[in-house]
């Protein structure tokens, strides 16, 4: 069986990281019998300077986008609707809050070395679009890492200072380097990219390519 690398960039508050990370593991159980694949997640924020406060999502989108609000309940319908396609059931967000990230990368960032990153990832999507949560929010974040299984205080001490700061920013920085303007990013084998929350199939098709190419 042939092992795949993948590096996927994203935000936890990016709709189509999360849709398009459901097409990816439909993608991979349909190939399931010829290939299996390694996932690590990378940093990326859709808005570093957004204020501790956040902002309402749909003053946010219009001044962002420069789209009304007929365009933007048309977007988030369209994104639901694509959400229930891959298995993924977004909350009733009607409207809602958007944060910075930053705290929660340092925690995915730790969270990879104790081998509970795509845990982590997950439910912090959960806390954002299922619950409404607030990704930037200490206590928030406390919850979420040790419901996945990680220690509360070393996860407490990890926000109460800069730890891992440095490198989150390096690897943001990184990334951006190699041109990655737009998420999700999804990189296989350290050279093949797949932009956008693509359908199961689009990957489906790459992820045999990729894998034909790798036997040749």
């Amino acid at each position: 069986m042939k092992q795949l690398q993948i590096d996927i960039v994203s935000d936890v508050s990016c709709p189509w990281c999360i849709i398009g990370y459901q097409s990816l593991q439909q993608a991979l159980a349909n190939l399931s019998k010829d290939l299996s694949a390694n996932i690590t997640w990378h940093p990326f924020e859709l808005n570093p300077s957004m204020p501790p406060q956040g902002q309402e999502i749909s003053e946010h989108l219009g001044q962002k986008y420069g789209i009304n609000r007929a365009q933007i309940e048309e977007n988030r319908e369209a994104i639901k609707q694509r959400g229930v396609s891959v298995g993924y059931e977004f909350g009733n967000r009607g409207g809602g809050r958007i944060y910075n990230t930053f705290d929660a990368h340092r925690l995915l960032h730790w969270a990879k070395q104790e081998n509970k990153q795509t845990a982590l990832k997950l439910a912090l999507f959960d806390l954002y679009f299922q619950e409404s949560g607030d990704p930037s929010d200490h206590q928030q974040l406390l919850k979420v890492a040790t419901n996945v299984g990680l220690d509360t205080q070393t996860a407490k001490h990890i926000l109460s200072t800069d730890t891992y700061a440095a490198d989150v920013r390096k690897e943001q920085q990184h990334f951006q380097g190699l041109g990655i303007s737009s998420v999700p990013a999804v990189i296989v084998n350290n050279k093949h990219l797949i932009s956008g929350g693509q359908p199961t199939d689009v990957f489906e098709n790459a992820l045999r390519k990729i894998s034909q190419e790798q036997t040749a």
